[in-house]
């Protein structure tokens, strides 16, 4: 990379919102044992925005709970710690998507592609032994967040690789090679380091290359996910392109991408929370 485009890409990460704080402690809470859901309300609680849309989220048909629910603590009870969570995480990742883009980057799609990454991530990492359920939907969630960065400051080259990737012949990763000299991979893993994330979670963001995959079980789960969301067509994050499951991949999750969907049963209940959040 030349200096003067490692300077364009920092540019860029350093212009893109903060993580918001209330966020960050949700993600330190969660990872703490013994964190309580007291204090995973109190700081929900602090930030109307996340307490707004949980609670329209709690109170939609799709869980048809018998009451409506007017508290966080409530929906702390209902829907538990971890979707909390999760739901708080996707919150702050919905509101730095950009409005519009001059690029031509179609932001619901990509949404509902990240978040039913993120859910099959999160499914593939109770059959993986090392990889947190957790964190494996946070990675799935951001796998593909360089590509917003690019939408956003660099809408010309990334548009350019956008069309030359859906004409057919290049991935996205290999058209933004072409067109700008670095790819999505680095620019996520740039941005979660201004985030201050948890460095096996940067390294599953910047190693996602089918040919110099990283062999960790979180990466193969992310890039199983990822897969499998392009295969079914959930969403649409630019690359039409799906890959088939490199050995190490295919080894962590005990087959082939057709073998692994079949073991996963029916997805309609993750693909219909997944079209719920993207709602937000």
């Amino acid at each position: 990379m030349s200096p003067e485009l490692s300077q364009r890409l920092s540019a860029a990460v350093d212009a893109m919102p903060a993580f918001p704080k209330s966020v960050q402690r949700i993600l330190e809470l969660t990872r703490d044992v013994n964190s309580t859901p007291k204090e995973l309300v109190e700081v929900i609680d602090k930030d109307p925005v996340v307490t707004v849309k949980i609670l329209k989220v709690v109170n939609s048909a799709y869980y048809s709970l018998p009451k409506q629910i007017t508290s966080i603590a409530h929906a702390v009870v209902y829907l538990g710690f971890n979707t909390i969570k999760n739901l708080a995480l996707s919150i702050a990742a919905i509101g730095m998507l950009p409005k519009d883009s001059a690029s031509g980057f179609d932001g619901q799609q990509y949404l509902l592609h990240s978040l039913a990454t993120a859910g099959l991530a999160k499914q593939l990492a109770h059959r993986v032994d090392n990889a947190d359920p957790m964190d494996c939907f946070i990675a799935g969630l951001l796998h593909d967040f360089g590509k917003v960065v690019l939408a956003e400051f660099m809408p010309h080259e990334f548009g350019a690789a956008l069309q030359e990737c859906q004409n057919g012949g290049l991935s996205l990763q290999q058209a933004l090679h072409k067109h700008l000299g670095a790819d999505h991979f680095v620019v996520g893993a740039m941005l979660l380091e201004k985030w201050r994330f948890a460095p096996a979670l940067i390294e599953t963001i910047r190693h996602q290359d089918p040919q110099s995959l990283k062999d960790t079980d979180m990466l193969a789960c992310v890039f199983g996910a990822n897969q499998i969301a392009k295969k079914l067509q959930f969403g649409f994050g630019g690359n039409p392109m799906f890959d088939a499951l490199p050995a190490t991949v295919h080894k962590r999750l005990g087959g082939n991408i057709d073998q692994v969907i079949a073991s996963l049963g029916d997805l309609n209940a993750l693909f219909e929370e997944a079209k719920l959040f993207a709602k937000l």
